[in-house]
């Protein structure tokens, strides 16, 4: 068996397989595009899926990848296994080959044998293979590769059977097994039973299409899907009995060791929080690599439980500070020469790292005594349950996830209320409507739009890669209608009047996508000889499957049939709008990096006519200072002129150019690359962009940034405009500063320090009145003390005042008291039509029974309300003002009543 590294492990299995006719593609994001059903990539076929479902096409029909991926729930992967287990993560890689109608079972099983026997060089006699029950082809397949008939084992459904959903392609599988243990305690029975056999890789012969009734057909070209677990396969081939004992892992936990200053001994001893903070750190990185961001919602959330889990058993191992992105670095060392984004984008992986333990720490020690007083009362102790309100209370005053709740609870032998916790946290989100929402959704009606599709292929109106989408090279375009649909559905004619969806054979309309909103326009057409002509508005257009492009909009006069001879025009003025914003994007990105640093990094933007908003990450709001900067410089380069080109490039060769990808975007093997500069070697901006632009910056015209806001607690949003809308910002802002100096009387120029000496003036009347209403109060307290009654030596006063706010009416209670010295003082007042009650009484006073809480508690419903407060200060308010002097008669009944009781 062949000692090899990870990256040996890869690098071995990628040749493999492209040496027998399989692409090496990249892995994909771990965030899936276009598939709404996944919080993650979890699988190798994710960045396939359109490929199996048929909804895609490429120019291969092999492929092989080194995936990254992220699981954080199903069988074996809830977090509380991380750690404990020696075999399970959240993020791992998935090595896998894939055929899309090529070959199958007897191909795949023959690599696999080929690639484990005679590359790895595996021991034969601790391989165990697997088939689905009535599998007798795969059966008979391991048999002629070389494997013995008793070590081909056969399992139903739960184990050996896959399916990508309820309905659509599914198949049976086969997974390879290694045992560990002693070769002569070896078994059939331990398979699927024992840990001493590892699932190494696992064969999936997609073969069957099911349907909602659960009937399976046959697929007319059945494909392949694998998946081989790079750290369970490195456990095997380094010797060791745990993943986290690889070179993966060993030097994560190693640099973690040194910071600590433990021995070997204290780490063995402490191991499972070793594991956590090696095992989450890898997730934290790539995540944040890949443009995930901490949250409260979706991915982000889960980015953020696993990130203060690990800062959480950092502390139990005795960092006293922020250790993760020392941990990040570590992983980056480990990982970029493979996965070059982390190396790209290490600045922007420790800063957000950083930003956000610190944030948790901030607020981690008073959570976790919070946390062992709730552990610790009577009730927790009795029921062995936190309840949900407490639990919620720790989530949204300290920051500590549910999970994290749950994990340090485990830990006491106590439960969670997690009902209790899910339903404050939905009355929440109802109060907030914060509720996020992530991921581009396939049309819901795919299937129907994907059958028109294949209609039209089918017929000869459309070209194998669908509707010819020539919106770079055209802005009309003379094309023909090859189908008019309604809800999804094919129609033969469409009047005035009708909302429909056009499909044409070639469009010149941008369909929303990378941020950059939809073109609308006019399709316009002669339907006969006497030039009887038709038009349809374009309001939106959309792409419901690949190769599909529909026009929606109205019918504005004539009827309009399939096979038109039709003329679409894109509003020409609208697009140049929306050019000048999008480039402005390009810009304004690479202007925040200059000022702000390299960890700044596109995280969402929306391009449209009017305006442009482009989210970028920064833990930290922007100063004005450097507000004015990037608009500065922003505009700086719109007056360069600078060309700016694009250039179609191979995927790896534009990485290489210095192209800067978007988060969470998909990318084929070829991409557009933007470029701002005299060419695209120098060019100082270059992006992977499929979106309209200008030809020269100067196109842009003005630039001016409008808002600059926070998305989250490490992402910001400015808000600007271009071209004819900063004009008319800019117009309306001159506007208005002339209305405003010619209000003051003064040059435009002069308007600031007028209006501070506005201000000045205002503050010193102000000032002025407050004294006034001092006076006057204190004025109407000599009057009021001649109303005082004694009872039973008890002064008592009660008594409708006139006052401004709360704060005077207190103040007027405390004078009235201090005056006194010994009693009760009840007032009442209408404040903004409001019944405001303020109750004082002396220290004495109350020792007698008379409490001011119990007085306003009295009194209060009279004028419609309720309060409460000290036995010696109390407040109230309520709804009827009128209702004062009716509540203020009660005061002194009620202090007889308590009087006679003290008797």
């Amino acid at each position: 068996m062949k000692k090899l590294s990870s990256a040996e492990i890869r690098n071995t299995f990628l040749h493999f397989f492209e040496e027998r006719g399989h692409r090496i593609v990249p892995s994909s994001s771990l965030i899936p595009v276009g598939d709404p059903t996944l919080l993650f990539t979890n699988a190798g076929m994710v960045q396939f899926k359109n490929l199996f479902l048929g909804l895609e096409k490429r120019d291969y029909t092999r492929a092989t990848t080194a995936q990254k991926c992220m699981r954080v729930s199903g069988k074996h992967n809830d977090l509380e296994n991380v750690g404990p287990s020696n075999r399970h993560h959240t993020f791992f890689e998935m090595l896998g080959n894939f055929s899309f109608g090529d070959y199958f079972k007897k191909e795949a099983i023959q690599f696999a044998w080929d690639l484990l026997l005679h590359v790895y060089e595996l021991p034969k006699e601790r391989l165990w293979f697997t088939v689905y029950t009535d599998d007798d082809e795969a059966f008979q397949y391991w048999q002629d590769v070389g494997a013995a008939p008793d070590r081909i084992l056969r399992f139903g459904e739960k184990e050996n059977f896959w399916a990508m959903g309820d309905t659509g392609p599914c198949g049976p599988c086969s997974e390879i097994h290694f045992y560990t243990g002693d070769l002569e305690k070896q078994s059939a029975s331990g398979v699927n039973n024992s840990d001493e056999y590892i699932e190494i890789w696992n064969l999936v012969f997609m073969q069957y299409e099911r349907d909602a009734s659960g009937k399976m057909t046959p697929l007319p070209r059945p494909s392949i899907d694998t998946g081989m677990g790079l750290e369970r396969m490195a456990a095997i081939l380094q010797g060791v009995k745990s993943n986290y004992q690889t070179d993966l892992f060993m030097p994560i936990i190693l640099k973690t060791q040194k910071l600590l200053g433990h021995t070997d001994e204290e780490r063995e001893k402490r191991i499972v929080s070793y594991r956590v903070v090696a095992d989450h750190g890898r997730a934290v990185t790539f995540l944040i690599g890949d443009g995930v961001l901490p949250g409260n919602e979706g991915r982000g959330y889960v980015l953020r439980l696993i990130l203060r889990r690990a800062a959480r058993h950092g502390r139990m191992l005795g960092f006293k500070g922020p250790f993760l992105a020392e941990i990040a670095d570590t992983v980056i060392e480990i990982m970029g020469e493979h996965y070059r984004e982390l190396v790209d984008r290490r600045d922007f992986i420790l800063k957000t790292i950083t930003a956000e333990e610190e944030r948790f720490l901030r607020t981690l020690d008073t959570g976790l005594e919070l946390l062992d007083e709730i552990l610790a009362r009577e009730d927790v102790q009795r029921e062995k349950l936190i309840p949900g309100d407490e639990a919620f209370r720790l989530y949204d005053t300290y920051g500590f996830p549910l999970d994290l709740t749950k994990d340090v609870a485990k830990e006491h032998g106590i439960g969670v209320d997690e009902e209790g916790f899910r339903k404050r946290l939905e009355e929440q989100k109802a109060r907030s409507r914060a509720a996020a929402q992530f991921g581009a959704v396939l049309d819901e009606n795919a299937d129907r739009y994907l059958g028109v599709l294949q209609e039209l292929q089918d017929q000869g109106i459309l070209g194998p890669s669908g509707v010819q989408h020539l919106y770079l090279d055209a802005e009309e375009l003379d094309t023909r209608v090859a189908a008019i649909l309604k809800d999804g559905e094919p129609v033969s004619i469409a009047r005035p009047g009708e909302s429909v969806e056009i499909v044409l054979s070639e469009t010149p309309f941008y369909v929303e996508s990378g941020g950059q909103v939809s073109d609308t326009g006019t399709i316009v057409g002669h339907t006969d000889g006497n030039g009887q002509g038709w038009s349809v508005e374009v309001t939106d257009v959309r792409r419901p499957v690949p190769g599909l492009i529909v026009h929606i909009g109205r019918v504005v006069n004539g009827t309009v049939r399939p096979g038109d001879p039709a003329h679409a025009s894109v509003d020409v003025e609208r697009r140049w709008d929306i050019r000048r914003n999008h480039t402005a994007t390009h810009i304004l990105h690479n202007k925040l990096r200059q000022v702000l640093g390299t960890h700044v990094y596109q995280a969402g933007s929306l391009v449209a006519p009017d305006r442009l908003r482009f989210d970028f990450t920064h833990p930290m709001a922007m100063t004005e200072e450097q507000i004015r900067k990037v608009e500065e410089l922003v505009n700086l380069a719109i007056m360069q002129d600078d060309p700016v080109d694009w250039v179609i490039k191979p995927y790896q060769e534009a990485v290489k150019l210095g192209a800067m990808a978007l988060f969470g975007e998909k990318y084929g093997e070829q991409v557009r690359v933007v470029a701002i500069g005299e060419d695209l070697e120098h060019a100082w901006s270059k992006e992977f962009c499929g979106g309209t632009h200008v030809e020269r910056t100067g196109q842009i015209g003005p630039f001016v940034i409008i808002s600059e806001g926070s998305v989250s607690a490490s992402a910001r949003r400015i808000e600007a405009v271009t071209g004819r809308y900063a004009v008319k910002y800019i117009r309306e802002h001159l506007d208005l500063l002339s209305r405003l100096s010619g209000r003051l009387g003064v040059p435009p120029e002069e308007s600031e320090s007028r209006l501070e000496d506005v201000f000045e003036e205002l503050r010193s009347t102000q000032k002025e009145l407050s004294h006034l209403r001092e006076r006057r109060a204190r004025s109407s307290v000599e009057d009021l003390l001649s109303r005082v009654v004694e009872l039973d030596g008890v002064k008592v006063l009660a008594a409708q005042v006139d006052a401004e706010d709360v704060a005077t009416m207190r103040r007027m209670t405390d004078w009235l008291r201090d005056k006194m010295r010994s009693g009760l003082v009840v007032l009442g007042a209408n404040i903004g039509g409001k019944p405001i009650l303020i109750a004082a009484a002396t220290k004495d006073v109350v020792e007698r029974g008379i409490k001011a809480g119990d007085v306003v508690r009295e009194i209060a419903p009279v004028v419609g309300g309720g309060g409460g407060g000290r036995p010696q200060m109390a407040q109230a308010g309520g709804k009827d003002p009128s209702k004062l002097p009716e509540a203020l008669s009660k005061v002194i009944p009620f202090v007889q009543e308590q009087l006679a009781r003290e008797r």
